[in-house]
């Protein structure tokens, strides 16, 4: 613009610094600060508010804080800023100073500060602010319904969700990708059953964690149903997201055959979809397959991630192949420089035990530079039980009674290994 004679005005200024409100930009912003002031832009309101953003945002609270001193007037927008810039930089007794000095707020301020608190998961103080509100919309509901689904708490969620007044595509949203995402995945279902009893059309994000809710209850049928369901709607599935969600799903409810036609159809395949295919095979017990699609990844030049090594490693788990089991151990390590995580020598542990290797299975736990997690243990403890190893066993009982003191499961375990040994002595 500025080649050609033009200059910004007071409405290209507040467009072009709402641009540069990212930390990556912030020089530009700060240039186009000073041209601003250069060309009279300190005296309009939505200069100077944008200023405030911008600071608020690239979290220099103390510029933000002088540029709306230096705002000839400000406006509830202006306010709304500086209050949320302190509460960017976790400065919360400030954001509330700030918000009780304000002579006039409305809904949106209230929205702000309270979807503040809530992304950086301080519910209980958000929560307080949605009760002192004098007025909500459906943005107030739906930002309280995403923070408790998204805590986890569940049931907060579900009620605040039933006595909202209004609730919009987003709040479904929410509801749905948060059964799914905290383990009820039956919950999921029913919502979404429920919002198309109501009239309510589902979006591209609804339908991926509608088909993520499929994959872990692993029903071939409501999958086929989902995939059904998808082909009469309006999405597009040929959409990155939508695609590997729907190959995931199929996959992991079995139907192999239609998981395999999209997968081989989609014009560039990632390690995201490669990983939903192998773990499909291996889940369904062909984990030849697996294994043979996971070098195929590899020789077309993809890196597999530390999820892609946790699945194949489950494969060789699965079938008892020790031997491939190392093989990807050493190349993840040596290879691929990736230092294995509990959950990879957990699996290595869990090969190792179900092929009778107990004591290799002890020694690659004591070798590991981590602590190692329940998982870990409680596979080696099934395998003391299944080889009748009571001696063994009493070791790792006791550090699984340390770290889940709770698990009744695993005091039931140990119990069965005595009462083998008693009956079976070593």
């Amino acid at each position: 613009m500025k080649s050609e004679g033009g200059l910004p005005d007071k409405y290209t200024y507040p467009l072009m610094i709402n641009a540069c409100s990212s930390e990556f930009k912030a020089w530009e912003g700060k240039m186009l600060h000073g041209l601003a002031l250069k060309n009279g832009g300190k005296e309009d309101v939505f200069v100077g508010t944008s200023l405030v953003d911008f600071y608020g945002k690239i979290k220099e609270i103390l510029n933000a804080k002088k540029a709306f001193d230096e705002m000839s007037e400000q406006n509830v927008v202006s306010w709304t800023a500086l209050a949320v810039g302190y509460m960017n930089v976790g400065d919360f007794l400030e954001a509330k100073s700030v918000f009780d000095l304000m002579p006039k707020r409305n809904v949106a301020t209230w929205n702000a500060l309270m979807g503040r608190l809530v992304k950086t998961g301080d519910l209980r103080n958000a929560r307080k602010m949605f009760d002192e509100m004098p007025e909500r919309n459906v943005i107030s509901c739906t930002t309280m319904i995403d923070g408790y689904a998204k805590a986890g708490d569940m049931a907060s969620a579900r009620f605040l969700f039933e006595q909202a007044a209004e609730r919009d595509i987003v709040a479904w949203s929410a509801l749905i990708s948060g059964y799914e995402q905290n383990g009820q995945p039956n919950e999921a279902v029913k919502v979404f059953i429920r919002m198309g009893e109501m009239g309510v059309k589902p979006d591209e994000f609804i339908l991926v964690s509608l088909m993520s809710a499929c994959s872990q209850v692993g029903n071939l049928e409501l999958a086929r149903w989902v995939d059904c369901y998808l082909s009469r709607c309006e999405i597009d599935v040929r959409q990155a997201h939508v695609l590997a969600a729907l190959i995931d799903m199929n996959a992991k409810c079995g139907n192999m055959d239609r998981a395999a036609k999209l997968f081989e159809k989609m014009p560039k395949q990632d390690v995201v979809s490669y990983c939903s295919m192998i773990q499909g095979l291996a889940i369904h017990s062909q984990e030849a397959q697996a294994i043979e699609l996971f070098n195929r990844m590899i020789s077309e030049g993809l890196i597999p991630d530390e999820v892609a090594f946790t699945i194949i490693l489950n494969a060789c788990s699965g079938a008892g192949l020790v031997e491939e089991g190392w093989y990807y151990f050493e190349i993840m390590k040596n290879e691929y420089s990736m230092v294995p995580t509990p959950d990879h020598y957990a699996c290595m542990v869990d090969l190792l035990s179900r092929t009778g290797r107990i004591k290799a299975a002890f020694e690659l736990i004591k070798s590991m530079p981590v602590e190692p997690h329940a998982g870990a243990w409680g596979a080696l403890l099934g395998a003391c039980k299944l080889h009748c190893d009571v001696e063994l066993g009493e070791l790792v009982a006791a550090r699984l009674f340390d770290l889940e003191p709770l698990n009744a499961g695993n005091y039931v375990l140990f119990m069965q290994l005595q009462s083998n040994g008693w009956m079976f002595p070593l």
